[in-house]
């Protein structure tokens, strides 16, 4: 069964700082994938505990998706979309 998805208001402008096609590409495959099954991603810790994170890589730069998972209503909430370099320090700071 698949999860239905929702997302945080700055996600739109994660997207327009990557590539068209990297961002065509994460709607098209990675958040499908992600839908399909939330768990089996790496699950953060320490700070950022209940997070999951994404990873994939396109034309040798790594790229991350952050989300949550709301197992009660079947609800993956997307929090981050971006490279990989100070992806963490500025998921911190948005959910603070």
């Amino acid at each position: 069964m698949s999860y239905k998805d929702e997302y945080h208001p700055k996600i739109k402008s994660d997207l327009k700082k990557l590539d068209k096609a990297v961002a065509r590409e994460i709607y098209d495959i990675h958040i499908e994938k992600i839908l399909l099954a939330p768990y089996i991603h790496e699950k953060l810790h320490g700070d950022l505990e209940g997070v999951v994170s994404y990873h994939f890589r396109k034309n040798r730069v790594e790229y991350r998706i952050a989300y949550s998972v709301e197992e009660s209503q079947k609800i993956i909430h997307f929090l981050m979309i971006g490279k990989r370099e100070n992806f963490y320090e500025i998921l911190k700071r948005r959910l603070s």
